[in-house]
């Protein structure tokens, strides 16, 4: 699957918000988009006319994909089975998106960002209910318990990204014990449990044309 590997901050810059790419660095005073917040490229501090729907439809879907760190035949894939389930279909997405492990390691504070989840996801460094899991698209389900494996403890990344999880904070339906390097799932993300300002409504009408 191909993987976006340019410079991030120009990601943000084009979705004129922060998306977090970049861990601890998006907190300090080098953040990318706080020192340039205009779309990149010559023409980014020119003045816009006003966007199309079809446009604001296609950048919304742009930047979750971003957020999420997905390529678009899978995103596309989560679409098709979030309007099969029960329920809202747009909430269904974001509920698919947020169970992801990969996700739920980095909003437990394993993981500074998505990229370095996937990557520690890869490396086999986590387990799930005891048993090792390597795929990042795995979908946790209710109760999960989710731990660092013995060996992956003294990895650097792993301990420097739970010594910073108290200013991001961890999501209500997960519960993280830190000393043990254990976290669960505690129930399946709500639409009020995601926080980022994500319009999932324009992301359905554009797949539904």
């Amino acid at each position: 699957m191909a993987r976006y590997i340019g410079p991030v901050c120009r990601l943000c810059r084009r979705e004129d918000m922060k998306l977090f790419l970049k861990g601890d660095r998006c907190y300090t005073d080098k953040c990318g988009y706080e020192r340039r917040a205009y779309p990149p490229g010559q023409h980014g501090q020119a003045r816009r006319r006003k966007p199309s729907d079809y446009r604001e439809q296609l950048r919304e879907k742009q930047k979750v994909k971003r957020i999420y760190g997905i390529a678009e035949r899978q995103f596309r894939g989560y679409y098709y089975k979030a309007s099969r389930m029960r329920g809202v279909t747009g909430e269904n997405l974001i509920q698919l998106l947020e169970r992801r492990l990969d996700n739920v390691i980095y909003r437990l504070g394993f993981a500074s960002d998505h990229a370095e989840a996937r990557q520690l996801v890869r490396h086999g460094h986590f387990k799930v209910n005891g048993r090792r899991v390597n795929i990042p698209s795995y979908l946790v389900r209710m109760n999960d318990q989710l731990e660092v494996t013995e060996a992956s403890k003294k990895v650097v990344r792993i301990n420097d990204s739970l010594g910073a999880v108290e200013r991001r904070g961890v999501p209500q339906w997960l519960e993280l014990d830190k000393d043990a390097f254990r976290g669960r799932v505690k129930a399946l993300p709500a639409r009020e449990d995601v926080t980022l300002p994500i319009r999932e409504q324009l992301i359905v009408e554009l797949y539904s044309k």
